[in-house]
């Protein structure tokens, strides 16, 4: 059974930083996407960023030259660097597993608080 735990949220500034954290804990095979999602209060739970095992990403348009997503198979940890954090990133933030391949297998966090406020 796959556990993804997230690490990393808090409370920062408009224009601070933040690096989100998520460990997968069981064994993980390949092809896989491992990427981010967020939810606002009031809002749907939207696409952040992914990575594929392959190296390959996607972000939303949103966050597009403010954050980067990066994975390290070894550790079976994706992270999403975020800088330049607006008002509107306030969301929890969820870790994503997802096997594309195979219809429906997909893993998700507890998510992580991120509340950017001055």
């Amino acid at each position: 059974q796959v556990q993804l735990v997230e690490s990393g949220g808090g409370l920062v500034q408009p224009g601070g930083s933040l690096r989100l954290s998520c460990a997968a804990s069981g064994s993980i095979f390949s092809p896989n996407a491992m990427g981010w999602y967020r939810q606002a209060p009031g809002k749907q739970r939207e696409l952040v960023a992914t990575i594929r095992s392959g190296g390959s990403t996607v972000y939303a348009d949103s966050v597009k030259g403010r954050f980067t997503i990066s994975r390290d198979n070894a550790k079976k940890t994706v992270y999403l660097q975020m800088n330049s954090l607006k008002p509107e990133d306030t969301a929890v933030y969820y870790c994503n597993l997802n096997y594309y391949a195979v219809t429906g297998m997909e893993y998700w966090g507890k998510g992580t608080l991120v509340t950017v406020s001055s």
